[in-house]
């Protein structure tokens, strides 16, 4: 599975700790290695084709379960099996500020929804939910294949003052001023109901991920993205870092959509991936070649950690 090992260049991995050797990762050669390299990605993929062919059979169709419909609405507010209200939170704190009168169900959505992000999901919504997240993922991966350079820098900031943005002009107009021109809505749509400009708004984000920035909408640009951040930052599914067998081969940052996430000292010192931009979509665990990422809950993760350092240090 690994590649020629390599003297480890400390000054460029961040680490001061000598004697270390770098293994560079190598792709799998068999089917079922691959598979299971792309496991992740296989899950994320099913996620989103499914939430979506969930909605579109309902609307489309009348998908029904125990004669109720199976998932009606959309992403803004929708209601799985007649019985358990959701409601995109950043979506709601929109329409709060507007001083509109929401539904009680459609607060409880919202709170069932913020309460599964902040706690369980982290900024998972981006990576396994988001239909947008299919688009610049696409992009990435062609910008990657024609080595397609940043045209411009972008500051990650300026999501955040996006965020900071919608809700003012939302107070200021008396509308959810994101939700009107959010692109994932329309691409929403655009797929479910067949209906707006779903597609013209999904082209301008692929070409500027491709052409202008890398991750440029994801990345830098979407104000829902930072405010699960936001939520994400409280999280208890995080990916543990296991520092006494990671040999900062660094091949984590070259495939993280969130590269700066990957602060190895901090990681070494808390054990884990602690920034909320964090989308837990499984790239940097699958690719690291000496199995020093995974997936694990936050209170469990000192022992294991501590479990994982004394195996290492016992004879072969």
């Amino acid at each position: 599975m690994h590649a020629q090992a390599q003297p480890l260049d400390n000054t460029q991995a961040g680490d001061t700790k000598p004697g270390r050797v770098v293994r560079l990762y190598t792709p799998p050669a068999t089917i079922t290695g691959k598979l299971w390299n792309w496991r992740y990605l296989i899950l994320r993929r099913l996620t989103q084709f499914g939430i979506l062919a969930m909605f579109f059979g309902t609307a489309r169709y009348g998908w029904e379960v125990a004669g109720r419909p199976l998932l009606s609405g959309n992403l803004s507010a929708s209601e799985f099996m007649g019985v358990i209200p959701m409601a995109d939170p950043f979506a709601v704190l929109q329409q709060l500020l507007t001083l509109h009168v929401l539904d009680k169900e459609v607060l409880i959505g919202a709170a069932i929804i913020l309460g599964f992000y902040a706690l369980i999901g982290g900024r998972s919504f981006c990576g396994w939910v988001c239909p947008v997240n299919l688009i610049t993922d696409a992009a990435a991966w062609l910008r990657a294949k024609l080595r397609v350079p940043d045209f411009c820098n972008l500051s990650r900031s300026v999501r955040m003052w996006a965020l900071i943005l919608s809700l003012a002009l939302s107070a200021l107009l008396g509308v959810a001023a994101f939700e009107w021109v959010s692109p994932i809505s329309m691409l929403h749509r655009e797929v479910v109901f067949g209906a707006g400009l779903g597609l013209t708004a999904i082209l301008g984000i692929f070409l500027f991920d491709l052409l202008v920035v890398k991750h440029g909408w994801c990345g830098h640009l979407c104000p829902l993205g930072a405010f699960y951040c936001l939520a994400g930052c409280a999280t208890q599914l995080r990916v543990r870092f296991d520092d006494s067998t990671c040999t900062r081969c660094v091949e984590c940052v070259r495939v993280c959509p969130e590269p700066h996430v990957l602060n190895f000292k901090q990681a070494a010192d808390k054990g884990m991936v602690t920034s909320g931009d964090c989308t837990n979509c499984g790239r940097c665990i699958t690719i690291c070649p000496e199995d020093s990422l995974s997936f694990d809950l936050k209170p469990l993760i000192k022992q294991h950690n501590l479990n994982a350092s004394q195996q290492a240090r016992r004879p072969a």
